[in-house]
């Protein structure tokens, strides 16, 4: 009996937002959010009925325990968090725009307890065989410190190790590195990958494909690149491409959502898809079944305000029968 399924390690932030769609400078009041690419996705599997354990470390603080508190109420595992009554949390501002002004984030993390984590606060001992199925981070992670980029690594190679799969999700910043320096970060974690999630704008910036290079040719070269990897391309409105290594191209449409609220977007379609994956047992299904379930779990999210997809997993059930959305009421 494994301890959990999925393990991942990341930062989670505090996310201020105005409301009525005003600019920060006019805000008398900011909504408060929890969120952070990493937990965003365990909060997702937790809703989707698998058991994720989250690695971090905050600041022992009012806004430290809120964060913990806001993840572990989806029932995600925050048993392993390091505590630190030194440093802060980090915090976003977004500023919702509607076109053709854009939405606007505003980092505050320097300095966060996160990025001062070090290889050897990890849970060593959770790394065994039998503690989970796979390890999951994203290049947010290994860009923000040297610290805790040799945590990641550490992580890795004790997932590795165990036996675990490991998925990783460029997730490429441009306020965090340029794409030259994303590439050359994210290189040890994309050989490793079991899964490689990429978006396509970031496939271009940081592999330099032509914007108009079909994206079937996008996944051929990112296959030979890491032969070892399933390649998932996203592509937001046009949907999704899988490639298993040695296998067909599989396309996935996107299913049309009205759109609330696209941050977390990214990481409610590789929550749902690490679900489809973790629980098909037929090969020739899998991603095809993870595709589906990644693509559905993303379009609810948009509709759901906040970072983290707080779906329901008959809700992707449903979205998946029916193939499209509704409007209806559910009484």
């Amino acid at each position: 009996m494994r301890r959990c399924d999925v393990v991942t390690l990341g930062e989670t932030m505090l996310r201020l937002t105005p409301a009525n769609y005003r600019r920060l400078e006019q805000a008398s009041a900011l909504d408060i959010e929890v969120g952070g690419t990493e937990s965003n996705m365990a909060i997702g599997l937790a809703r989707l009925g698998l058991k994720p354990i989250w690695l971090s470390r905050l600041t022992n603080n009012p806004m430290g325990r809120l964060i913990a508190g806001a993840l572990a109420a989806q029932g995600v595992d925050t048993s392993h968090v390091v505590w630190t009554d030194d440093d802060r949390v980090g915090v976003l501002f977004f500023e919702i725009g509607k076109a053709p002004r854009s939405s606007r984030v505003i980092y505050d993390r320097q300095g966060s307890a996160v990025s001062r984590m070090r290889p050897e606060e990890l849970p060593h001992d959770l790394f065994q065989p039998d503690g989970a199925r796979l390890f999951h981070t994203t290049g947010v992670t290994l860009a923000l410190t040297p610290s805790l980029t040799d945590t990641a690594h550490r992580a890795l190679h004790l997932a590795r190790a165990a036996g675990w799969l490991v998925s990783f999700d460029v997730n490429y910043r441009r306020t965090l590195w340029s794409p030259a320096a994303a590439r050359e970060g994210c290189e040890v974690y994309a050989k490793a990958a079991d899964i490689l999630f990429i978006p396509r704008g970031d496939a271009c910036d940081l592999y330099e494909f032509d914007t108009d290079m079909p994206a079937a040719h996008m996944v051929e070269t990112l296959a030979g690149y890491y032969p070892q990897a399933t390649i998932v391309l996203t592509m937001g409105v046009e949907g999704a491409l899988g490639r298993e290594p040695a296998g067909d191209m599989v396309y996935q449409t996107a299913f049309p959502a009205e759109e609330v609220d696209r941050l977390g977007g990214g990481d409610a379609f590789a929550a749902g898809f690490l679900y489809g994956y973790l629980n098909t047992t037929d090969n020739r299904l899998r991603l095809t079944t993870a595709l589906q379930w990644g693509a559905a779990t993303a379009a609810l999210k948009y509709t759901i305000p906040g970072d983290a997809p707080l779906v329901e997993r008959h809700e992707v059930e449903a979205l998946l029968r029916r193939g499209r959305g509704g409007n209806s009421i559910q009484r």
